[in-house]
C-alpha cells in the first residue's frame, strides 16, 4: 500500500469516529435546498468533513482540499483531497447503512486514490496504484469486477428515478427493461459492489465532483471502466456510467446517448 493509500484509510477511520456515534441517534439537520426540495445535511456531515480536513492540514499542509460541506482550499495544489463525508445523507437519516464516506486524492488533474467507506458495516473499498481491495473484519482481500457479455444478463443500479430529467429517465427505463435486474437506493455503495463483482453497471446523473472522484480509482483498479453517457472520459457534466465489462456499456450507449442530448 502506498503512502497516500494508507493515508486515505486513516482519513476514513477519522471520519468514522464522527459519523458512527450519530448514526441512528440524535443530531441536528437542515435542508440545504429551497422549498419543495429536500437536500439534507446533518451535523455528522459537517463534523466528519471538519475532522478529515484537520488531519490533512496537520499531515500535509501543502495539499489542497475540496469538500461538499466546506468548499475549496488550494484547489490548484499538486495534491488535492476531494471529500464527501456522508454520501447518501438520506439513507443516513433513514437509519439505512447504505451511506458511505468518499475520499479521493487528485494528482495531475485525475483521481489516483479512492476510498469508499461504510463504517457501520465495517467495510472499506480502496482503489489506487496498489490495486483494489476490500478491508473488512481485520482482513484485506483483492476485489475484481466480473465479466458480463450481455446487457440482458446484467444487474444494474442507480440511486433513484427522480435524479433523472425526462430524457434521461427515458434512457434509463429503456436500459432497465433490457437488464436482468435493477436496484435503487445504494448511492456510492453500488459502485463498491460493482468493483466487487456483484453489480455490472451503475448509471447516474447530477453528480458533483465529490460524488464521483473517489469512485473512479476503486472501479478502475478493480478492472472496470467509468465514462460519461457518451462513452467518453468523465467530463464533469454529472452523468456517469460505471461498468465491470465494457460490452454491457456498449449495448446501453444508444439509449444513454439519446438521453444525454
Amino acid at each position: 500500500m502506498t503512502e497516500f493509500e494508507s493515508f486515505a484509510v486513516e482519513l476514513a477511520a477519522e471520519a468514522a469516529k464522527v459519523t458512527l456515534p450519530f448514526f441512528r441517534g440524535d443530531y441536528a439537520e437542515e435542508n440545504k435546498a429551497g422549498a419543495g426540495v429536500f437536500d439534507p445535511v446533518t451535523e455528522a456531515d459537517k463534523g466528519a468533513e471538519a475532522a478529515i480536513r484537520r488531519l490533512i492540514a496537520s499531515r500535509y499542509p501543502d495539499h489542497g482540499v475540496i469538500g461538499e460541506e466546506y468548499g475549496e482550499d488550494r484547489p490548484d495544489a499538486e495534491h488535492v483531497w476531494i471529500l464527501d463525508p456522508i454520501d447518501g445523507t438520506r439513507a443516513f437519516i433513514a437509519g439505512l447503512p447504505m451511506w458511505t464516506t468518499l475520499i479521493a486524492l487528485r494528482e495531475g488533474g485525475r483521481s489516483t486514490v479512492g476510498a469508499i467507506s461504510q463504517p457501520y458495516i465495517g467495510e472499506l473499498f480502496l482503489g489506487g496504484p496498489s490495486g483494489a481491495v476490500l478491508m473488512s473484519r481485520g482482513q484485506t482481500r483483492p476485489i475484481r469486477v466480473r465479466a458480463c457479455e450481455k446487457l440482458t444478463d446484467a444487474i444494474i443500479a442507480t440511486t433513484a428515478p427522480e435524479i433523472f430529467t425526462p430524457p434521461e429517465f427515458g434512457a434509463w427505463t429503456q436500459v432497465m427493461a433490457a437488464a436482468r435486474l435493477a436496484r435503487y437506493g445504494c448511492d456510492a455503495y453500488a459502485y463498491a459492489m460493482l468493483a466487487m463483482g456483484r453489480i455490472d453497471m451503475v448509471a447516474e446523473t447530477g453528480l458533483k465532483l465529490w460524488d464521483w472522484s473517489a469512485l473512479i480509482p476503486v472501479v478502475e483498479a478493480a478492472g472496470g471502466e467509468v465514462t460519461d453517457w457518451r462513452g467518453e472520459a468523465v467530463s464533469g457534466d454529472g452523468r456517469i456510467i460505471a461498468v465491470g465489462d465494457p460490452r454491457v456499456r456498449e449495448q446501453a450507449l444508444v439509449a444513454f446517448r439519446r438521453g444525454a442530448q
